[in-house]
């Protein structure tokens, strides 16, 4: 990675190494903002799932 960074600074594009850099920071953000969401969603589906098996078992008994 250091040989890339002196071509880069040698031929002047650290705006593109700023661009390249903030883009994968980024893009690594999203993918594991989505996860998380992706985990989050299915931690409330079982908890609704578990819901109705309750409401289901108090039904019988009632």
């Amino acid at each position: 990675m250091d040989e890339l960074t002196k071509t880069i600074v040698m031929r002047g594009d650290l705006a593109h190494l700023a661009l390249f850099l903030w883009a994968s920071g980024a893009s690594a953000l999203l993918i594991w903002t989505l996860r998380e969401l992706a985990a989050a969603n299915q931690r409330f589906n079982d908890f609704v799932k578990e819901i109705a098996t309750l409401n289901q078992l108090f039904r019988r008994r009632g």
